[in-house]
């Protein structure tokens, strides 16, 4: 695989066994380019702390591919209306959280504003069925916003470890497109 792939995780990290360390992993191996970004503080994060880090590791790594999880789309929307980026060829915004999240942990990353501009050649929206962050109702009116297409699971919960999600056959094949 020739491209830059940079993995971005949400709160609480993606530690072994999700699929995104799964996926660094599989790149890796084969002598694939990736970044799994260790972002500050993931139990508690902190947004300027973690924009601070995304921002160097776009200039630093220049990726082709980036994959946000969960907290890392609110990490991307913010910085998408708040910087003028270098384009990526794809992006995939993995089970987003809710835009009206109230947990007291998040409180820096809200409110945030659904970007006009993604900074993506292509973009690729994945949900699930029964995400407890993120309603459907929720996502498909994200997805209208955003006028991007959608890949919704059935019944894959926040897609993580926690619901099956410890290797992704699926997001290795479709970055190896």
């Amino acid at each position: 695989m020739n491209k830059k792939i940079l993995i971005l995780h949400g709160w609480g990290g993606s530690n072994f066994p999700h699929w995104q360390s799964w996926l660094a992993g599989e790149i890796a191996k084969d002598y694939g380019k990736v970044s799994f970004l260790r972002l500050n503080d993931f139990d508690f994060p902190n947004k300027s702390e973690w924009k601070h880090q995304l921002i160097k590791e776009l200039e630093d790594f220049k990726p082709d591919i980036v994959i946000c999880h969960s907290l890392a789309n609110i990490l991307w929307f913010h910085i998408c209306n708040d910087t003028i980026l270098t384009e990526v060829e794809k992006l995939y915004l993995v089970v987003p959280p809710s835009l009206k999240c109230d947990i007291p942990e998040l409180e820096s990353f809200y409110p945030c504003e659904i970007p006009t501009n993604l900074y993506a050649k292509e973009a690729l929206l994945i949900s699930s069925t029964d995400d407890p962050y993120m309603t459907q109702d929720e996502v498909k009116a994200l997805q209208n916003e955003l006028n991007i297409p959608m890949k919704v699971l059935e019944g894959a919960g926040h897609i993580n470890a926690d619901s099956g999600f410890g290797e992704w056959p699926w997001m290795l094949e479709e970055i190896s497109k």
